[in-house]
């Protein structure tokens, strides 16, 4: 071989190197993150997922890689955005709340999918069962949608003499019917009178506020769905505004001003989310990983709302609060 043709192969193997050495280096897996909702009124949930992931063993931009996706509560948007994740070849995606979850579901029939949400996944069709998922779908149920009860008793508890208690609803939000349901049923057995109020957008907030100038009630309960958790400062500005007891399905509620708040741990959740995704990286498969159920309940009162209302809680039902707010 001439010496020049010899330098000329030597020169295009030493440029193959660091392709080939690239080609064959293990790529970082990633990971999607799918929600119905805004960034802006998620980001502690999106820290609770990272620390589930973290505590694994995983850290974001060093051994696993995590992209984001908002539908901003245009969920039309989700199949979209769904597509542009296993364009992506993600290896798993996290739907953390009940319409990505149902979403991803119905278009991805390939991709594991680890779910966070307050919805009964077997009712909903996401599982076949919740000890046996049996496909590409497990994940983290907080059952939100049974909690309405608990709810209303606290309320009356609070103010026995209460008669025309007043539901706030996003009739848009998937969990609103069995929610509904067991709150109407709930009422008519104390005989209550439950006045619903539907909204799914912040102008409908606005015409609530009106409605209840004209129809005053005793007291209100706001029902778990994206909109209010997203529109939460101004349910509470509302209820303060009509000096309305008022409890809420999560903490994050009663840390914004809402007088009171009970509901599991969605924070929590989203924890375990993170844990659940990062075992499927390591090769574990969603069918068998049993639906895990959160068992961190959270009754959190604000005494300075309270007092701000005039309010009195009984000293027996402000004894059985996780966390007093003063």
């Amino acid at each position: 071989m001439r010496r020049r043709e010899f330098i000329t192969l030597l020169g295009g193997a030493a440029a193959a190197w660091p392709v080939v050495a690239r080609a064959q280096q293990p790529s970082m897996p990633v990971i999607g993150f799918l929600s119905g909702s805004s960034p802006a009124n998620r980001a502690h949930l999106v820290t609770a997922f990272r620390q589930g992931v973290r505590e694994s063993g995983y850290v974001e931009g060093h051994n696993v890689a995590i992209e984001y996706r908002w539908a901003q509560n245009q969920y039309d948007r989700l199949p979209d955005l769904i597509a542009d994740l296993v364009r992506r070849q993600v290896a798993v995606i996290a739907a953390t709340d009940a319409p990505s979850a149902i979403a991803a579901k119905v278009s991805n029939t390939t991709i594991p999918i680890v779910f966070a949400t307050g919805n009964d996944p077997v009712k909903g069709g996401l599982v076949a069962s919740l000890n046996r998922p049996g496909s590409n779908v497990t994940g983290v149920t907080f059952l939100s949608n049974e909690l309405g009860t608990k709810q209303l008793g606290l309320l009356r508890d609070l103010r026995p003499q209460a008669e025309r208690i007043a539901v706030f609803v996003d009739p848009n939000w998937p969990l609103t019917e069995p929610f509904l349901s067991e709150v109407q049923a709930a009422g008519s057995a104390i005989k209550k009178q439950i006045e619903v109020l539907y909204a799914s957008t912040g102008r409908d907030i606005d015409r609530v506020s009106a409605t209840l100038a004209q129809k005053p009630v005793d007291v209100l309960l706001v029902g778990p769905s994206a909109l209010a958790n997203n529109r939460r400062v101004q349910l509470v500005t509302l209820a303060a505004y009509h000096r309305l007891p008022a409890i809420y399905p999560l903490r994050e509620y009663a840390e914004a001003g809402g007088l009171m708040s009970y509901g599991t741990s969605i924070t929590d959740a989203h924890r375990q989310a993170g844990v659940y995704a990062v075992r499927i990286l390591k090769g574990e498969k969603p069918a068998d990983l049993p639906v895990m159920q959160a068992t961190k309940f959270e009754f959190v009162v604000n005494l300075n709302t309270a007092n701000t209302f005039g309010l009195t809680f009984p000293p027996g039902l402000l004894a059985t609060a996780d966390e007093v707010i003063e």
